[in-house]
């Protein structure tokens, strides 16, 4: 018999119909969870998706005469949504056939049916269940426990996600991608995830609720490296290293505009003028960062920078860029004027990635060498250091309130870069007001793309060896920042393999 198999995911006015990928894309994987002490008291704030706050079901549209919709409790939920109530439409009276999947198996199963008849077993649980709103209960030692309450009106299969005990973020699934993500990145209104894969060409953009892939854009015979957007996310623009180049891309209609090359070498990370005019480039192995005219496409100025220039940020004002130096941990502030410069940060080192917070007149730089986050006040330049991370950082960004910065470190490496180390990677979640660690994901083969969504809600990472993307819910900062550093001292033991 023919189950619909449903996930936990995203609210449901974000859920759309699952899919095939194309010639590129591996098979889908998404598996959503949220804890069960969340879902009893309701969502609490844990979830802030655009439109609707809602912890539901997804039932697979691809199912022959069902369509897709969610239920769960929500906050902010439509007027005269009843919480665990479904959306699911009429289905056949009498008891349906329910089977109940769990990462990782062998949980305790507690089932309450409408009549109020209980059954309990283990994961997988395959039995019948009479026909209404059924609340399914998973606990599990060493992991949170869950409850989900869902409409039942026909046979299906619910596959559930269990998080280790304490943990403060509830992963809400993960999906497979090509060969070795580089970096992954919400669009601008937080509906799509678009992953550059530098072992393989293309660049490939996914459903952010479903994770179903949405399509693919060639970029010749080579893979990228880093994407960034603009802010009305009508425009994309995909790094490639190889070709040292930049790809504009339409973000509506997923084709390439035009290609920009930097007449330089080894071309990685890049950053918009505040203005939108202007394209910066960092050159890793040219040592100098290009400056695109967007208007004409034409290459404006070479900039000379540190050595290996990585990170870039340009000031609010447009008058100030900032280059991270990952050949001896420099940080550098280039005026955009004159072209007169100043090291305000040396560790010898390799800094690797930037991030700034405008509002509060602070950028936060990463140390791959020395396993460190550095702060610097924009309106002062002056340097400290904010906190100690996991071994060898990559890529930090910050929710949109400034409070939590993330970073996700690759954990020690293994003897060639294509092997993995004998550590898992990790992401940290860190105060930028104290330093601490106010929690810890274990994650997998050398983490290192990241990205929080718009709207502060997710966090997506990439695990480069594993070709693999997962994604969490962020909890509201109160609930991290009272959590007890959530499970921010246990990771240290749990990323040695």
């Amino acid at each position: 018999m023919e189950q619909d198999l449903d996930v936990v995911a995203l609210p449901p006015a974000r859920v759309e119909r699952l899919g095939v990928r194309s010639r590129h894309f591996r098979r889908w994987v998404a598996l959503g969870f949220l804890a069960a002490q969340l879902l009893v008291v309701g969502i609490g704030g844990l979830l802030r998706a655009a439109g609707s706050d809602a912890v539901g079901l997804v039932q697979n549209g691809d199912a022959p005469g069902h369509e897709a919709a969610g239920i769960g409790t929500a906050r902010g939920a439509p007027a005269g949504a009843q919480p665990g109530a479904g959306a699911l439409g009429a289905g056949e009276a009498g008891p349906h056939h329910l089977r109940i999947l769990s990462t990782p198996e062998g949980a305790s199963v507690r089932i309450e049916g409408p009549d109020g008849s209980t059954r309990r077993g283990r994961t997988p649980f395959d039995g019948e269940v009479a026909s209404g709103d059924v609340t399914v209960s998973l606990t599990l030692a060493g992991h949170n426990p869950l409850t989900e309450t869902f409409g039942l009106d026909r046979d299906r299969t619910i596959q559930l996600w269990l998080d280790p005990e304490g943990l403060l973020h509830h992963q809400m699934g993960a999906f497979d991608t090509g060969v070795q993500p580089k970096q992954v990145a919400f669009s601008p209104d937080g509906t799509e995830l678009w992953v550059t894969p530098l072992g393989e060409p293309g660049i490939e953009v996914y459903d952010a609720a479903t994770f179903r892939p949405l399509g693919e854009i060639e970029t010749g015979e080579f893979g990228s490296v880093e994407v960034i957007f603009t802010r009305d996310g009508s425009t994309a623009y995909v790094s490639q290293m190889q070709t040292a180049s930049v790809f504009e891309i339409d973000v509506a209609t997923r084709t390439v505009r035009r290609q920009l090359y930097t007449m330089s070498a080894w071309s990685k990370i890049m950053a918009l003028s505040p203005d939108e005019r202007t394209l910066y480039v960092a050159n890793w192995s040219g040592d100098n960062v290009t400056e695109f005219d967007l208007g004409t496409g034409r290459v404006r100025r070479q900039i000379p920078c540190v050595d290996t220039p990585r990170g870039l940020f340009v000031a609010e004002d447009g008058e100030r860029l900032f280059v991270a130096g990952y050949g001896d941990g420099e940080l550098q502030r280039i005026d955009l004027h004159d072209g007169d410069s100043e090291t305000l940060l040396r560790t010898g080192g390799a800094l690797r990635h930037l991030v700034a917070d405008p509002e509060a007149g602070l950028l936060y730089a990463d140390d791959m060498a020395t396993d460190e986050v550095f702060v610097v006040d924009l309106a002062t330049e002056v340097t400290r250091k904010l906190a100690d991370t996991g071994s060898t950082p990559n890529t930090i960004d910050l929710t949109p309130d400034g409070r939590v910065l993330y970073v996700s470190n690759r954990g020690a490496n293994g003897p060639d870069l294509a092997v993995p180390g004998p550590e898992w990677g990790s992401v940290l979640a860190i105060d930028t007001a104290s330093g601490e660690v106010l929690d810890a994901i274990v994650a997998g083969n050398r983490t290192t793309g990241l990205d929080v969504s718009p709207d502060g809600s997710f966090l997506a990472y990439t695990d480069f060896l594993d070709n693999r993307v997962s994604v969490f819910a962020i909890p509201e900062y109160a609930t991290v920042a009272n959590g007890g550093g959530g499970r921010a001292d246990q990771y240290v033991h749990e990323i040695v393999k």
